[in-house]
């Protein structure tokens, strides 16, 4: 009686790590590269930004922002008061939801509430809320991406503030968000989509410049603390000229409210 044969024994081999490889232009080794768009590593997007406010009329207040590619808006809705399936609250209750649109990426049909962002949105505008101003009331802070350029989160949190105060949410202070990431040596300020794909890493800082207060820091990558210390005073030198042009905004907003 013949044997059965025996089964091949499976093992797993697991496949080569995959890298990804920098085009020539991200060489972190060269001083001398420029960066896609032409900018110096220290230089923010053209313009740095574009605010309008009142950009929903169905709102209680909102802002649009672009950012070089990045384009975003933000409707507010509230304070409103808050369901009664929800448990009292002496404050008031911050709600906040991140959205890409379908048409935002390059892939087509992907839009979908980004979880994370909604969480690190919430996160970073809650500490500028005065939120014992409205017990017993909800506030809805929902962010569209209407085109990713790349590092879109700063974006959205700049915009999502500046439409809290055209609803006339009281604040302790604006909050602007900018981002810088790592190739090798160099540092680069505000990057975007191109740029974001390869870097080393990431810091992100999010803060009330009048009352110098960070509501948010957020690093991804290895990170010494001398490049910590000169990405964080990058960033606090950006956000103090993005400030200036978010309160223009609102100074141009109510002018043209009284005429």
């Amino acid at each position: 009686m013949a044997k059965k044969a025996t089964p091949a024994t499976t093992t797993y081999s697991p496949s080569p790590t995959t890298h990804k490889t920098r085009p020539p232009i991200f060489r972190s080794d060269d001083v001398d590269w420029v960066r896609p768009d032409g900018r110096g590593f220290h230089q923010c997007r053209p313009a740095y930004a574009v605010f309008r406010t009142g950009a929903v009329n169905a709102a209680s207040g909102s802002a649009y922002a672009e950012f070089g590619n990045t384009k975003v808006i933000v409707s507010v809705f509230g304070p409103r008061e808050s369901k009664k399936a929800m448990m009292y609250s002496d404050i008031d209750r911050l709600n906040c939801s991140v959205s890409y649109s379908t048409f935002s990426t390059p892939v087509r049909g992907q839009g979908s509430e980004n979880k994370e962002f909604s969480s690190m949105l919430h996160k970073a505008l809650e500490g500028a809320i005065i939120l014992e101003m409205f017990p017993k009331t909800t506030v809805d802070v929902f962010a569209l991406v209407l085109e990713s350029g790349g590092i879109d989160l700063p974006v959205v949190i700049s915009c999502a503030s500046l439409a809290l105060a055209d609803a006339g949410i009281m604040l302790y202070d604006l909050v602007a968000s900018v981002s810088v990431s790592c190739f090798g040596k160099n540092l680069l300020i505000d990057p975007m989509l191109e740029e974001e794909n390869y870097e080393d890493g990431s810091l992100m800082i999010t803060c009330m410049p009048s009352r110098c207060e960070l509501t948010q820091l957020t690093i991804t990558g290895e990170w010494s603390t001398a490049k910590i210390n000169e990405g964080m005073q990058l960033c606090v030198d950006a956000l103090c000229k993005l400030v200036k042009i978010m309160r223009s905004c609102l100074k141009e907003s109510a002018t043209i409210s009284e005429e």
